[in-house]
């Protein structure tokens, strides 16, 4: 069956890094940043935020295209609302196939510094970045954070990867270890996530 995998989390965390790195190593797989999606839009710079409506649109439909065809799709974005996901996971089932969400999850200070260490490679990225510092920087991610872990507490079925300590490899490893399991296998161990506040399944050691 195929995967939508929804690689979510942070601000800088690390999703796209993660992604390509899971779509470099399973030919097929398509990459789907909504983020570069919308670098597509005409006018995206001047109204960013109407830009990532439509290009969230465009991307449920290119989702459930190529999950049609039976490939799977690796998805990093943040979402701290079921609004911001509820679209990709009716794509899945209406292509039949499994919508599959994995938090890649920091504390405060760590998705922060991380944020203001990434690439801004790519005018979307620039962007972003700007977005990001006109919304108050830090404060601004602090709040998202908050936000996420809200929103978590209402996704039982998402699972939480800590990316403390943990290299891009690593982390990208974790995922791995996370999507070949479904239940509460010998592989993953139930640990409580200090960040979040409650217990989690969390993938690696």
């Amino acid at each position: 069956m195929a995967q939508l995998i929804h690689l979510n989390g942070p601000s800088g965390v690390g999703k796209s890094t993660v992604a390509r790195m899971y779509a470099d190593r399973h030919p097929g797989v398509l990459n789907l940043d909504t983020d570069v999606v919308v670098g597509l839009i005409g006018g995206w710079r001047d109204n960013f935020w109407e830009a990532l409506k439509a290009g969230r649109l465009l991307a449920i439909g290119m989702a459930e295209t190529h999950l049609s065809a039976g490939h799977d799709v690796v998805m990093p974005q943040l979402a701290t609302k079921w609004e911001e996901v509820e679209g990709f996971q009716a794509a899945a089932e209406r292509a039949g196939a499994e919508y599959r969400e994995i938090v890649l999850m920091a504390d405060k200070q760590q998705a922060i510094d991380r944020f203001a260490g990434r690439s801004t490679d790519g005018e979307a990225a620039q962007h972003i970045a700007e977005i990001v510092a006109r919304g108050g920087g830090p404060v601004l991610l602090e709040r998202i954070h908050d936000h996420l872990t809200a929103y978590l507490i209402g996704r039982p079925d998402c699972v939480v990867v800590p990316t403390g300590g943990r290299d891009p490899v690593q982390t990208h490893d974790a995922v791995l270890a996370a999507l070949a399991e479904k239940a509460a296998p010998e592989s993953i161990q139930a640990e409580r996530a200090d960040n979040l506040g409650w217990r989690r399944f969390t993938a690696g050691g």
